[in-house]
C-alpha cells in the first residue's frame, strides 16, 4: 500500500498495480475503516480499480497528518480477502436488432451470436469503479472470448441501458451518449436517477449478474426501443 499526495486537499492510495477481486475487496473495506475512523476530516472518497482518492478538509488537517491516521486506520488490511457487496440481478435484453456489435464479436471469436450472449450472461461480474458518467459503473472480467477493444470511431449517440464491451470490461450506459463501446443489448433499468433510493443500483464492490429477457419483458420493464 503507497499513499500519495494527490493535490492540495487529497491523497491517493495505491493498493496494487492492477485490479483483481481481492484488491477490490481491499478498498472496499478500507472505505469503510476510513469512513468510521477519519470522518471529522473526510470530504469525499472515490474509489478505483486498484486506488483510493482520498478528499479532506485543509481546515482540519493536512497531509502528514491523515497520512498517520490512514495507516492505523487500515492496519491488519491485508487479512480482507472477500468482497461483500451485494449480488445484483439486471435484465439483459441481448439481440442483433439491439445488439449493434453481437454480430461483429460473434465473428471475432468464431462462434455463433447466441453463444456470445450465453457466454456474457453466463459470469459474475465485479463493479471496480464508477465513473465516465453518472451511474456508468465498470464491471469485470468479461470472458477473454468475448473481450473487444472500442471502436476506432466512437458513436455520436449510444441509446441508454446498452449493455457494452471494452476489452474485458462490461458496462451499461446510464444515459444517452457518445461511446466507443461495443453493444450487445439493453438493459431496461435506470443506472441513475435521483428520484429513486438509492439513485444509483450498483456501488463499488458489488456483484453483477446480467439475467436474460425477451422484447416483450424488455417494454413491460419500462425499456425504450
Amino acid at each position: 500500500m503507497k499513499i500519495h499526495i494527490a493535490g492540495e486537499d487529497a491523497l491517493i492510495i495505491y493498493f496494487a498495480e492492477q485490479a483483481s477481486p481481492h484488491i477490490a475487496a481491499k478498498i472496499q473495506k478500507a472505505v469503510t475503516l476510513l469512513q468510521k475512523d477519519c470522518h471529522d476530516v473526510l470530504i469525499d472518497l472515490v474509489p478505483s480499480y486498484a486506488s483510493l482518492l482520498i478528499i479532506f478538509d485543509l481546515f482540519k488537517c493536512d497531509h502528514h497528518q491523515l497520512r498517520n491516521r490512514i495507516r492505523v486506520s487500515l492496519l491488519g488490511l491485508n487479512h480482507v480477502d472477500k468482497l461483500e457487496g451485494k449480488l445484483i440481478e439486471l435484465p439483459a435484453y441481448y439481440h442483433e436488432k439491439v445488439g449493434l456489435d453481437l454480430q461483429r464479436i460473434a465473428e471475432k471469436a468464431q462462434i455463433s451470436t447466441a453463444e456470445v450472449i450465453d457466454i456474457h450472461q453466463s459470469l459474475e461480474y465485479h463493479a471496480y469503479a464508477i465513473g465516465f458518467a453518472p451511474g456508468f459503473a465498470y464491471l469485470g472480467y468479461v470472458d477473454q472470448r468475448i473481450a473487444m477493444p472500442r471502436l476506432k470511431t466512437p458513436r455520436m449517440k449510444v441509446p441508454k441501458g446498452a449493455i457494452a464491451i471494452a476489452d474485458r470490461q462490461t458496462a451499461v450506459y446510464p444515459s444517452v451518449s457518445p461511446g466507443g463501446w461495443n453493444i450487445i443489448g439493453l438493459c431496461p433499468i435506470d443506472m441513475f436517477n435521483v428520484e429513486n433510493d438509492p439513485i444509483m443500483p450498483v456501488s463499488v464492490g458489488d456483484r453483477i449478474k446480467f439475467c436474460p429477457i425477451n422484447q416483450q419483458e424488455f417494454l413491460r420493464l419500462g425499456g425504450q426501443l
